[in-house]
């Protein structure tokens, strides 16, 4: 599919100096310059690329000044970084968004009803009592559980699995593999040392843009739901548990879990491995290091906590400066129990 340079400047709010009309099919890197590329200079440590470059054009700053010749055309935004993203992303939905149609074979089930424009892939399942809405794409092998319901300009890749009842709201993008809706972790200790499984009763809630990454598990509530809020992001591999909240706009990365009833506020970030146990609540704008674990409820908004044990951030900081010197202040006590033995010899106590 091409694009002119005029038609990407109108998308991304940018002007266009030099030839607005040449042709644009692709995204590339600016050290790469291939005819009809468009890519980004934001740094200047690559600005030597754009007097080589054969792209036919490049988005730059405002107030950028080309110390030689150019051949691209340039479009002069204020963020080229936020523009190639905003750029990146209308290029990802145009592709998604290009498949329409049926593919056969592909099943849908009794009362189910679908939208316009919507695409079905090949072996891909749909329930009973099923609503999708316009515009939605689900593609290969995905299966669509009874009373599943689904917004405008949802994609679902290739083998979702959305387990019965489950809610999907508006613009969500839900990567290959994942599965929303499966059984939370519930079993209940037996006098016998066996565990009994207690039904998950619940559904999943995901609000209006939403992304999830591949091979992500984001279990159903014991009763009730788990709710994903609008405008998360979560990473590849990550685990929701049952009855788990996650608030608007918070990121997570990848291999963190949540663990049961555990409420995550809005605008948090969740780095990659975090581990979270059950039933406390992580307030707003809060950030959490790596590898870090919680324990314990975080009540303060913007907090950073950072460590194994999951502890403030200045408080983990001072400790890690004073780890670090262990070995020098354990020579230290070493040598004044020696100081502290020889006055005792000398003094004969």
């Amino acid at each position: 599919m091409e694009f002119s340079v005029n038609q990407i400047a109108g998308m991304i709010g940018g002007s266009v100096e030099g030839d607005g009309e040449r042709l644009v099919d692709n995204l590339g890197k600016i050290e790469d310059g291939k005819a009809k590329t468009i890519s980004f200079l934001s740094n200047e440590k690559y600005e030597n690329h754009i007097y080589k470059s054969e792209a036919a054009a490049i988005i730059v700053k405002e107030d950028f000044s080309a110390k030689k010749d150019i051949k691209p055309a340039l479009i002069r935004v204020k963020d080229p970084y936020s523009a190639f993203t905003k750029l990146l992303e209308e290029y990802s939905k145009i592709m998604a968004y290009a498949k329409t149609g049926i593919e056969e074979p592909s099943f849908i089930g009794e009362k189910s009803e679908t939208g316009d424009n919507i695409y079905r892939g090949a072996f891909s399942y749909i329930g009973n009592n099923v609503k999708i809405g316009n515009n939605v794409k689900i593609y290969p092998q995905a299966h669509i559980g009874d009373n599943v319901e689904i917004g405008d300009n949802t994609i679902i890749f290739q083998g979702v699995k959305i387990y019965a009842d489950c809610k999907i709201g508006q613009n969500c993008n839900i990567q290959a593999g994942t599965v929303i809706g499966s059984d939370g972790f519930g079993f209940a200790p037996q006098e016998d040392g066996t565990y009994k499984t207690i039904p998950q009763l619940g559904n999943v809630i995901i609000e209006d843009n939403v992304s999830i990454g591949a091979n992500s598990t984001i279990d159903c509530a014991t009763l009730g739901s788990t709710i994903i809020k609008k405008g998360a992001k979560i990473d590849n591999q990550v685990q929701i548990a049952h009855n788990v909240e996650i608030g608007e706009n918070t990121v997570i990365a990848s291999q963190a879990g949540v663990s049961g009833s555990t409420k995550v506020g809005k605008n948090c970030v969740l780095a990659g491995q975090v581990g979270i146990v059950g039933h406390i609540e992580i307030s707003d704008y809060t950030t959490i290091s790596a590898k870090s674990g919680v324990s314990k409820t975080i009540k303060k908004p913007n907090t950073i906590i950072t460590g194994m044990h999951g502890i403030e951030h200045k408080q983990y900081l001072k400790s890690n400066a004073l780890f670090r010197k262990l070995p020098e202040l354990h020579q230290q006590v070493q040598q004044l129990e020696k100081i502290v033995l020889n006055l005792h010899t000398e003094k004969g106590i």
